[in-house]
This record gives C-alpha cells, sequence and structure tokens, in this order.
C-alpha cells in the first residue's frame, strides 16, 4: 500500500489549502481513509476521516467547519480543503488507511496500517 500526500505550504492565518492523498497498491471493499497531524512536541492527532461504505465523515472539534474532507473514489484519491487556517493548524499532516473500519476509533492512529510521508502546513499569524 502506498500513499502520498502533498499540497502542503505556508499560508496566512485566515487562509485555505487543499491537501491531496494517493492511494494505491490494495484492494479493500471497506476501509477508513484519515488525515492526521502532528505539531512540534505534541502527539499526533487525528483531523478527519472518510469511510469508503457510505462516504461516512468525522471530525476533530478543533476543525469542524473549518476543514472538509472529500474524495474521488475512481482516482482514489482524497482531500482535505482546509479553510480559515489558524496558527494552530500548523504541523505534519499525514493521510493514513485503515484496512479495519471502526467509525467510533476513527481517531485512533493504531488503527491505521500504512501511512503517507507527511507534508508540513504552516500558518503564520
Amino acid at each position: 500500500v502506498q500513499l502520498q500526500a502533498s499540497g502542503g505550504g505556508l499560508v496566512p492565518s485566515g487562509g485555505s489549502l487543499r491537501l491531496s492523498c494517493k492511494v494505491s497498491g490494495f484492494s479493500f471493499p471497506y476501509y477508513g481513509v484519515a488525515w492526521f497531524r502532528q505539531a512540534p512536541g505534541r502527539q499526533r492527532e487525528g483531523v478527519s476521516s472518510i469511510f469508503s461504505g457510505d462516504g461516512s465523515v468525522y471530525y476533530a472539534e478543533a476543525v469542524k467547519g473549518r476543514f472538509t474532507i472529500s474524495r474521488d473514489s475512481a482516482a482514489s484519491m482524497y482531500y482535505l480543503q482546509m479553510n480559515n487556517l489558524k496558527p494552530e493548524d500548523t504541523a505534519v499532516y499525514f493521510c493514513a488507511v485503515a484496512k479495519s473500519w471502526s467509525g467510533s476509533e476513527w481517531f485512533a492512529s493504531g488503527r491505521y496500517n500504512d501511512w503517507g510521508q507527511g507534508t508540513l502546513v504552516t500558518v503564520s499569524s
């Protein structure tokens, strides 16, 4: 399984970015794709996730109303649209795949089997 994340960059507070994740190399009927982030000195945290089956989406409270996860199933692409970015959103963002899906544990990094390399998002104040 390969995941390739891209789209990070430097933006001012209030700005927007769209992250992309290309997922390839596996074939499962149902799985979850999530975005996590890790800021310096902090633990990795779940940002958002989407279930391949019914498209259910999940968000961390800190990003609700500002971030939107979406997918292009045909292209095996997953996106995280980030609007109204804040300096506290600064982190390395990772996409990950969970082959065994649990909506109630979408934020648990241990449930994800494969990870992309991360893309840095920096929001200036």
